[in-house]
């Protein structure tokens, strides 16, 4: 399939240096920059998390903490399909060195920030930086290293990942002790420089000028639409009821605004989000499948430390070192699937089975009780790990082959939104199904005593250090409690992983851009995988 040529762009008779071919000398250098951004957009949230309760005794506002996290998380799922679509209009390369810029000044002026107000201000601006890291990284990954070679660095991807969550909240704990919390904000900046430096000097794209219009009607919806539905996962059933006129509104807000939507971007000449991106098959399943990856991720990073700290004993300081056996899984297979798939080119078999996996992994994490080892549980989390290993990259990859050269950005930061949009949706939803559980479990063991203990009723007002000041019959109430809610939440996982399944069996083997010697180029092949 020949593709359609944007102003500005390389003559007809020379191919552009997007599609050429790279050195793998040229690749190492700038996937250098790539890895520190990658570091930079994962690291963030984790760090700062860890340094909120100072935050708070230092600037006050305790009732807007949760604004802090949320004003971050709105501008950075906001502007991930914009920062995708610049990226395709004026060029990669520019719109990504940008994306980092203000993301570092949004760090630095969060570490000055002298009030909480101020805090969450610049905590959105540097969450709009933020929306167009991700993008950038794999976007740029797509231009430079053809689908079938890049096996060969998915490794890296999911080593920072798991370093990410992993090294986070221990790094973020042991500025708050020796530094301060400003520099949870200031570590940014060195890494920043890094990334910034290495990417200008190394990276080596053509520059794109493109006389099509912006379609800021397009992205006024879309954005309505994400930032309604990202509140709605955020206030249902913590700030506000999940009946309440508040979540209501925002719902029909989001529904509207998503059907204007796509409306709009059938009529425009370049629009922000192409739908007929979606008509391509294995584009749309894997948008289903990196949906439910979030979905099922998030949701299990979020309750599997409240687990192993309340019912297992383990320590707190240390949060990020329990979830090491699902990371591990997720690294070790993640590496194998890449080599694997640069190999042999063959990649269809791996959706149903990290599918399958992952199900599995969730299943047996559901059968987790009171007297479940940490060994056992740490074995039911590596086989969680190794089924989002089958998933976290392949995901991408496949959607990067589903569409031409000029699409890599909205392709990329539609993988990235449909994953970030999954993880909201599945905290919110886990969150409800395990408060629901907890507090129905202590109402049966302890009756009306059961909202005495302490704020037993709410888990997450309940540390493992207060829950050991309580009588030993709520102490042993609770421990039932949260089991049977991880009970309830992995279960309801298990069965939506299901649903990811039935996607990844619809998955066609188109081969892969930079096929060896004999294939057919994915390039001829797009329609074979289209509705």
């Amino acid at each position: 399939m020949s593709q359609s040529k944007t102003a500005g762009t390389a003559p007809e008779d020379k191919k552009p240096e997007e599609e050429m071919p790279r050195s793998p000398r040229e690749i190492r250098l700038v996937m250098i920059g790539l890895v520190v951004t990658m570091l930079l957009a994962m690291l963030d949230n984790l760090i700062v998390g860890t340094a909120m309760p100072t935050i708070v005794g230092d600037l006050g506002g305790a009732e807007h903490l949760s604004w802090v996290v949320t004003a971050y998380t709105l501008a950075t799922a906001a502007s991930t399909p914009i920062w995708g679509k610049l990226g395709d209009l004026y060029g990669r390369k520019g719109t990504f060195l940008i994306s980092i810029v203000i993301f570092l000044v949004g760090s630095a002026l969060s570490g000055l920030s002298q009030t909480m107000n101020e805090l969450i201000g610049f905590r959105a601006l540097q969450g709009l930086g933020a929306g167009g890291l991700m993008v950038g990284v794999m976007s740029i990954m797509g231009a430079l290293v053809p689908p079938r070679e890049r096996g060969k660095y998915q490794g890296l991807f999911a080593a920072v990942m798991a370093l990410a969550t992993i090294g986070g909240p221990l790094v973020g704990g042991f500025i708050t002790d020796h530094l301060s919390w400003h520099w949870t904000f200031y570590i940014n900046l060195p890494l920043g420089v890094i990334a910034l430096a290495v990417v200008t000097v190394t990276l080596k794209l053509p520059k794109v000028r493109s006389t099509a219009r912006i379609d800021y009607l397009g992205a006024l919806l879309l954005t309505t639409g994400i930032v309604s539905l990202t509140l709605i996962t955020t206030w249902g059933g913590q700030q506000y009821a999940w009946g309440s006129k508040h979540i209501i509104g925002l719902a029909v807000l989001a529904v509207a605004a998503l059907i204007a939507f796509c409306y709009v971007e059938q009529r425009v000449e370049e629009p922000m989000l192409p739908l007929s991106l979606f008509r391509n098959l294995n584009f749309t399943m894997v948008s289903i499948i990196g949906f439910i990856v979030g979905f099922v991720m998030f949701g299990s990073t979020v309750f599997l430390p409240l687990y192993q700290q309340i019912v297992q004993g383990a320590s707190a300081t240390n949060s990020g070192l329990l979830l090491m056996p699902m990371m591990l899984g997720m690294l070790v297979v993640s590496l194998v699937v890449g080599q694997t798939v640069t190999k042999t080119g063959k990649y269809r078999i791996f959706p149903i089975i990290g599918t399958v996996v992952m199900a599995a992994g969730m299943f047996l994490l559901s059968t987790m009780g009171t007297e479940t080892s940490r060994l056992t549980s740490a074995c039911w989390m590596l086989v969680l790990g190794a089924g989002m290993g089958f998933l976290m990259q392949i995901t991408m990859l496949l959607a990067q082959n589903s569409v031409e050269l000029k699409d890599m950005g909205v392709a990329s930061s539609t993988a990235t939104l449909f994953r970030t949009i999954g993880g909201s949706f599945g905290v919110a939803l886990f969150g409800a199904l395990f408060n629901n559980r907890v507090a129905d479990t202590m109402k049966e063991r302890l009756g009306e005593a059961a909202g005495a203990g302490g704020g037993v009723k709410d888990p997450s007002q309940v540390s493992p250090a207060v829950l050991r000041t309580m009588k030993p019959e709520i102490q042993d109430a609770y421990h039932h409690a949260v089991s049977n809610g991880m009970h309830t939440v992995f279960l309801w996982g298990a069965a939506v992983a299901i649903i990811a399944l039935a996607a990844a069996v619809f998955i066609r083997e188109v081969p892969l851009r930079g096929a060896a010697p004999g294939e057919k180029p994915a390039e001829a092949s797009l329609e074979a995988a289209a509705v």
